[in-house]
């Protein structure tokens, strides 16, 4: 670990997590580390195909234009998964290990389990953001997963993949997740020990949930749902409210599911990192220095205003438009 973090590096400031090229390289790396003779052609095409996507570039897709489940988001999860799935198989008897496929098939997986975010444009033009698509977005990338592993010859395992995805949201109940194999119940584990630790270990987290998250939340009708009866119900009344709200938040997310559902997963870590783990150091950072400001009320503290890795040229400018725009109709009653 050198230097100070930058904001588009991941937890241990040396793999640029913006970078499908330098992902790839490090996940490709250590999945050999644990598998020697892993086949890797697959994950060469899915991180190509994940470029493409993103960018907009692949018929039948309008690229990412979520501005905090960007391109960096996905990446940086898909390292931290990498990660844990080697931490994991150093650890198990041989009848509990992944093997290499299971291990090219977590990947995959993770880094298409937020391809739910992107519209398509054969059944999407009524939504004018993915933000819009946050509370069906993971039963979209285990739809498009379906369609996807077929094209890796990984149709085999369509119906593991599309299953342990939803161990990244809150679509479908954890017990109601159908999968026969101990292993691809633990790989679920880690997915969603993934995409929790990175997220909140991300150098600029706090900005991202003021400035992004919320605004994703808006569009999504998270931060402005609308109750039984027709009327609106504030669960987040601004950026500021949500960080708020966020020291519980992360102190559930630990107990409930990192320490609870997921049993701890985040600790297959530490052996790589010499019994440290730096995805939990940062968020206990991230997590103090909230506290330190909630107590000044010092907003001034979270100067940061990270790139956006996103295919429109300017995303954050449309999503504030969009955001005021969905208010005032919120409040309208319209």
């Amino acid at each position: 670990m050198t230097g100070a973090r930058r904001s588009d590096y991941d937890v241990t400031n040396t793999v640029q997590v913006s970078s499908p090229a330098a992902v790839r390289s490090a996940v490709e790396s250590l999945l050999r580390s644990a598998w020697p003779d892993i086949a890797l052609e697959p994950l060469a095409h899915a991180f190509d195909y994940f470029e493409r996507l993103f960018a907009g570039q692949v018929p039948g897709f309008f690229g990412v234009d979520t501005v905090y489940h960007d391109r960096q988001h996905t990446l940086d999860i898909t390292l931290a998964l990498a990660r844990l799935m080697v931490g994991y198989e150093r650890q198990q008897e041989p009848e509990l290990c992944f093997g290499a496929e299971r291990a090219v098939v977590g990947i995959i997986t993770g880094l298409f389990h937020d391809v739910g975010y992107l519209r398509r444009t054969d059944d999407d033009r009524h939504y004018v953001n993915g933000a819009e698509l946050t509370r069906i977005h993971v039963s979209r990338g285990a739809r498009f997963l379906a369609e996807y592993l077929p094209i890796v010859g990984l149709d085999h395992w369509t119906d593991v993949a599309t299953q342990i995805v939803h161990f990244t949201g809150y679509e479908v109940p954890f017990d109601q997740i159908r999968l026969s194999d101990p292993r691809d119940v633990k790989l679920g584990h880690l997915l969603g020990t993934a995409d929790l630790i990175a997220q909140m270990a991300d150098r600029c987290y706090l900005e991202k949930c003021r400035d992004r998250l919320y605004a994703e939340f808006v569009l999504g009708g998270v931060a402005l749902p609308i109750a039984a009866n027709g009327g609106r119900e504030v669960r987040y009344a601004s950026g500021l409210d949500l960080l708020r709200q966020t020291p519980e938040f992360i102190a559930e997310v630990r107990s409930k599911r990192l320490d609870g559902e997921f049993e701890g997963a985040y600790r297959y870590l530490e052996i790589l990192f010499g019994g440290r783990n730096p995805y939990m150091e940062a968020i206990d950072r991230n997590a103090d220095y909230l506290r330190q400001i909630l107590r000044s009320e010092n907003w001034r503290m979270l100067r940061r205003n990270p790139p956006i890795f996103s295919a429109l040229p300017d995303p954050m400018v449309e999503m504030r438009g969009l955001m005021l725009r969905y208010i005032k109709k919120a409040w309208s009653g319209d």
